[in-house]
């Protein structure tokens, strides 16, 4: 009786596991049946679902550029099965402290609400900064999860060449060349042409697609609407604190390129080929042969074949003139890239050396501080400098490209967040706009904060940004009714708590350094 018991026990203790392990393999198939999948022109990925938004890490859009360096990009190579799309792919070679770099760096990231529902949303794709030289798509802050749920948008974010990888012109050397000096442009173009054959896939209009992008990502969406092969691949603008004015001259160019090969030690461009990635990055330190200081300047060159005309200059180019814009900075953006300890002690005596040194234009440092001192009574050595620096190098660009805009009748929307970071040192500095148009003010790298006032903040520029996507107008109801740019006002939406529409803001200062032409570093 006694071992009968004992067998049913255990019988019923099997039971019970296999039931365990039953119910565990249903729970393990539930879930893989919940895992997004999505069909590509290159294959299946396969994501993960994060607050009810569909998220894909890493799709590539192009393949392996080690196999072509310095040519311009070819689509990735088909797959088959499933391939996971969970984690990012690598960045571009940098000379940054960028993670999980390599020349194997053409992918992509979607976050969705829905798939394959004909849902024909708004595409957000984002270009990420780092100038021309460093940065990736794959920051915590640029994460589009609360931008899908907040505007039922899909959100597009991209790695793409940098640097010499990128921009190295190579075409006044060896005509084989040709396109070196604007792949990395042409890998965005790449990933846009992308978007335009598989966005539909993950519920987005490929026929609605805002490029956006802060600092370099601005200056290569200015660069993008004058190149002829990015024509008809977006739809609407918006620049954050990022303009390109004048591209690099190929003598310019050339001159970089023999600099940085003989930084190399090389004698035969064809020697590229076969040299290591960290060969390459180690040579951008040479110094800039046109500038005269810093490590080897790469960006956009006026190649005459893949960018035709300077991006703003002498005018708006006519491309893109049917493309609403939106075009900002922050207030006090030099704060957060002239970081040396002594600016924050500067004497008088000190100042116009200082100023000289960091206008990029040419003009008198001491009418610049005589006009300033004149201007804000009491005004620190301190404050002038970056007011004066930001209103010279950084703000100046922006300026001119809206003067261009409204010139040619297809004025741009301007905009200037003076909301500020919690550090008093840094206040509206350059990226403070970043958290606040993603609404990822809770995110690693946000220098808001987290505070109600950051959340409010983003709240209102996110929807701005929205609203732009959608219709190609900014309006909604958290913001004042927005008058684009014309000569006459000089309309401009002050990003604070609460924004307001101002009349040339800072209009002393516009007019003190418009009294010099204004020529963009490095071109």
């Amino acid at each position: 009786m006694t071992t009968v018991s004992n067998r049913r026990k255990v019988l019923g203790g099997l039971v019970g596991i296999g039931g365990l392990a039953n119910s565990a393999a249903a729970t393990l198939a539930a879930t893989h049946r919940t895992l997004p999948r999505a069909k590509t022109n290159s294959g299946l990925v396969e994501g993960n679902t994060e607050n009810g938004i569909y998220g894909f890490k890493g799709i590539p859009y192009g393949a392996d550029t080690r196999l072509t360096r310095f040519q311009p990009p070819v689509p990735a190579k088909t797959w088959r099965g499933v391939r996971k799309a969970i984690a990012y792919g690598p960045a571009s070679p940098q000379g940054s402290n960028e993670p999980n770099q390599s020349e194997n760096c053409l992918f992509l990231n979607v976050w969705t609400p829905a798939l394959r529902d004909g849902g024909r949303r708004p595409v957000m794709f984002y270009i990420h900064g780092g100038a021309y030289s460093n940065g990736s798509g794959s920051a915590a802050i640029y994460d589009g999860t609360n931008l899908c749920k907040r505007g039922n948008v899909v959100v597009v974010t991209i790695n793409h060449r940098l640097n010499a990888f990128g921009y190295l012109s190579l075409g006044m050397l060896d005509d084989r060349y040709a396109d070196s000096g604007n792949v990395g442009q042409l890998d965005i173009i790449l990933a846009l042409n992308w978007v335009k054959e598989n966005i539909a896939e993950f519920g987005g209009d490929p026929n609605c697609v805002m490029v956006f992008g802060q600092s370099g990502g601005g200056a290569k969406i200015a660069t993008m609407m004058a190149m002829p092969g990015a024509k008809g691949l977006f739809h609407r603008a918006v620049s954050m604190s990022g303009q390109q004015i004048t591209a690099s001259g190929p003598l310019n160019a050339r001159k970089r390129a023999e600099v940085y090969l003989k930084a190399l030690g090389v004698a035969k461009i064809d020697d590229l080929k076969t040299l290591d990635t960290a060969k390459l990055v180690a040579a951008l330190g040479a110094t800039d042969p046109v500038i005269g200081s810093g490590g080897v300047y790469f960006g956009p060159v006026l190649d005459f074949k893949n960018l035709t005309r300077h991006p703003f200059y002498p005018d708006a180019p006519a491309q893109s003139a049917a493309i609403p814009m939106m075009i900002g900075n922050t207030h006090d953006e030099t704060r957060a890239f002239i970081s040396d300890p002594g600016v924050y002690k500067l004497s008088w005596e000190e100042l116009p050396e200082r100023l000289a040194r960091n206008l990029r234009v040419d003009i008198l440092p001491s009418f610049v501080i005589d006009q300033y001192k004149a201007w804000y009574t009491g005004i620190s050595p301190t404050d002038l400098f970056f007011l004066a620096t930001t209103a010279g190098r950084s703000w100046r660009a922006a300026i001119v490209e809206d003067e261009l805009r409204a010139a040619a009748g297809t004025p741009a929307f301007a905009y200037q967040l003076d909301f500020p970071c919690p550090d008093d040192k840094r206040r509206a500095m350059h990226t403070t706009d970043i958290p606040l148009a993603f609404d990822n003010t809770d995110k690693e790298g946000a220098v808001t904060g987290n505070g109600e006032a950051a959340r409010k903040m983003a709240a209102i520029l996110s929807e701005t940004f929205i609203a732009f996507a959608r219709t190609g107008r900014p309006d909604n109801a958290l913001i004042p009714t927005w008058t684009p740019y014309s000569l006459a006002g000089r309309e401009t939406m002050v990003f604070d708590l609460p924004p307001h529409l101002e009349n040339d803001p800072r209009g002393r200062e516009r007019k003190l350094f418009e009294k010099v032409p204004f020529i963009q570093q490095g071109t």
